[in-house]
């Protein structure tokens, strides 16, 4: 029989630190959820190789106190909670008391920290749990944790890291969602010795995703805010045109906290959906904030998966409101016959996140070797004619060109600021945009008597004019859609029309689908299905939408089943739509189909009369533009 044996302390931490360090950017996100918990509102982060031989996170928030930093390191060790009651009400975004414990049992790390009340801080250092030197050292106020060679004492666990430069576009990920999280805070990353993005913490969301992804981003971006009895909803949306083929792009951000989460991503998604095509998934930005006791954040030690109490109540406040933000748009694509010249982004010198004394000493430095200076010149000639504004005015202007030249930072309007952010108040500043489509909207029945039909090419799109605008409709997505919008309000109204089918077709279920069918059977009539019991576990279906007279019924029904078992029932399931427009898709007018000028203007009357006449159900776009302008700086009539 085996001997039982009794683990060593060092065995326990190696073990228990597998299930909170796993690689290093879980490093990286325990120790910079740490500062912000801490109060920090400066936080840069740096790593080499990727992060296996180098993690430095430094803050300039409350520190840990001389008396309580080899406490820090102990298991279960934390501020945050001090009862299992507290869990229920927990903000912070750390509260496990693991962290330091998990990652000084893999690493060697050094702390040096400083609380504001302390003359001196104090440098601490631990490897593999083993504590190995404490000492005072002179220190700002704040925290800096340096790890170095991550899971040196546990090699096993080291070789299954993936290359450096996939662990730190793992780090570069996670970093780029908690700046994202607190635009209040700011944060820089360096990976490599190369800057990879600094943001200003102004609070400006919009400053952040400019700084992450860049302008043509930020300018496509759509601000969204909605505030209901659950939550409060603020952030950014995307326009459809900047979709993305996963969902790597729909972040979400809990009382501060990244998560993901599939109801939201759900929400999101129908909200969108129809703008944006299947197996495109749309860009979103946003931050909710919510009661904590109506969210379970004690999921995952990850503490990125939650639970919300009120979920179909969630889904439907998030996806209608979405629907409802994007339909106050009007959203034709344009085409541009000549490329846009883009901006090169600056690289800007930014000032590290404890460098604004060193700054303002600069600054009074030279003031004072140029007040010098013009008074030697004044004494010199015996007095300036200059009147004292204007030399006031350049003399300032010298003193901070002088500063900005020093510290490597650009001088725009007599303050030291970067290319986008204003030193002074930190304001965003955004490139001017040509005036577009939203300002005017085509699509109305006002502007109907102003459109001129010119043609059809191809025998499927059409030619039309407005005003200073050359438009191009895609008759079969304008017609899906006006058929989509048809069977919708006949399912809604209950008047959808059925074929019997002659026999009927037989469809034997299993025990769940049988369940699933009907939960759901409801649905299927409306739907146009009707069907009735033909033995044990099997069906026989003796109609279906007339639309759908004459395809796979069979296929067709167990597809709307199986996706009926994965959509939560929240008034109309999701899927009865997606079907709906597929439903659509069959019957409506295909390309290559000569239509006459009266047919033309009477499908156009009716996509006029529809809520979001822009896209197709499955989000292709029913209509393009082309601006006159366009159209002449192709011909060289206009050169610029």
């Amino acid at each position: 029989m085996p001997e039982i044996h009794l683990l060593s302390q060092s065995t326990i931490d190696q073990i228990a630190a597998g299930e909170v360090v796993e690689r290093p950017a879980s490093v990286v996100k325990e120790l910079v959820e740490n500062a912000i918990d801490a109060g920090a509102n400066a936080v840069t982060v740096e790593i080499k190789d990727g992060g296996l031989s180098l993690i430095r996170v430094t803050d300039n928030g409350c520190g840990i106190d001389k008396t309580q930093i080899k406490r820090a390191f102990l298991r279960h060790a934390t501020s945050k909670i001090s009862s299992i009651d507290d869990l229920s009400f927990v903000e912070s975004l750390g509260f496990r008391g693991e962290a330091l414990s998990s990652i000084a049992a893999v690493a060697q790390v050094e702390a040096i920290t400083k609380t504001e009340e302390e003359l001196t801080g104090i440098r601490y250092a631990i490897a593999g749990g083993e504590e190995e030197d404490v000492e005072e050292i002179g220190a700002p106020k704040g925290t800096t944790f340096l790890v170095h060679n991550l899971f040196y004492n546990t090699p096993a666990r080291r070789k299954f890291m993936k290359q450096p430069k996939t662990e730190g576009g793992y780090v570069s990920d996670l970093m780029e969602h908690i700046a994202l999280s607190r635009p209040d805070v700011s944060f820089k990353f360096v990976n490599g010795g190369a800057v990879r993005f600094h943001t200003s913490g102004n609070g400006d969301l919009k400053e952040v995703i400019y700084r992450i992804y860049g302008r043509e981003m930020a300018d496509s971006v759509i601000p969204f805010e909605e505030e209901g009895d659950l939550c409060h909803i603020s952030g950014y949306i995307g326009k459809p045109e900047i979709n993305r083929s996963s969902r790597a792009y729909e972040l979400f951000f809990v009382n501060g906290r990244f998560v993901r989460d599939d109801l939201l991503s759900k929400a999101l998604e129908e909200g969108y959906r129809q703008y944006v095509m299947q197996h495109k998934f749309p860009f979103a930005v946003l931050h909710i904030s919510i009661e904590p006791k109506e969210i379970d954040v004690n999921v995952h030690p990850s503490k990125m998966q939650i639970r919300i109490q009120r979920g179909n109540e969630m889904f439907a406040f998030l996806s209608e409101n979405i629907k409802k933000r994007l339909h106050e748009l009007e959203m034709i694509p344009k085409v541009l016959l000549t490329e846009e010249k883009e901006e090169a982004p600056q690289k800007v010198k930014t000032p590290e996140p404890f460098e604004t004394r060193r700054i303002e000493n600069l600054v009074q430095e030279e003031r004072k070797t140029y007040q010098a200076a013009a008074t030697d010149r004044n004494g010199e000639s015996g007095g300036s004619n200059i009147p004292v504004d204007r030399m006031d005015r350049k003399l300032t202007s010298a003193v901070l060109d002088a500063a900005a030249h020093k510290i490597g930072t650009p001088l725009v309007n007599n303050e030291i600021r970067s290319n986008v952010i204003k030193a002074a108040d930190h304001i965003f500043v955004e490139k001017p945009v040509q005036m577009n489509l939203f300002e005017e909207k085509i699509l109305t029945r006002q502007a109907r008597d102003e459109y001129r039909i010119l043609g059809q090419i191809f025998d499927t799109y059409w030619l039309m004019e407005y005003r200073d605008k050359f438009l191009i409709i895609d008759q079969h997505a304008a017609h899906e859609k006006v058929k989509y919008e048809r069977l919708v309000k006949q399912l809604r109204e209950k008047q959808v029309a059925s074929q019997l089918l002659s026999p009927p077709v037989i469809l034997n279920l299993s025990g769940k689908e049988e369940i699933v069918f009907k939960q759901y059977r409801e649905y299927f009539e409306r739907l146009g299905f009707e069907a009735e019991e033909f033995g044990t576990g099997a069906y026989a279906i003796r109609s279906v939408p007339t639309d759908l007279y004459g395809c796979d019924e069979k296929e067709l029904f167990f597809q709307i089943l199986d996706e009926l078992s994965e959509v939560p029932a929240r008034g109309e399931p999701d899927v009865v739509l997606q079907k709906l427009a597929s439903m659509a898709c069959k019957s409506a007018v295909k390309g290559n189909n000569s239509m006459d000028r009266k047919e033309m203007e009477a499908l156009i009357d009716e996509l006029l009369t529809l809520e979001n006449p822009y896209h197709c159900p499955h989000g292709r776009p029913t209509i393009i533009t082309m601006s006159k302008y366009e159209i002449e700086k192709k011909f060289k009539r206009i050169v610029t």
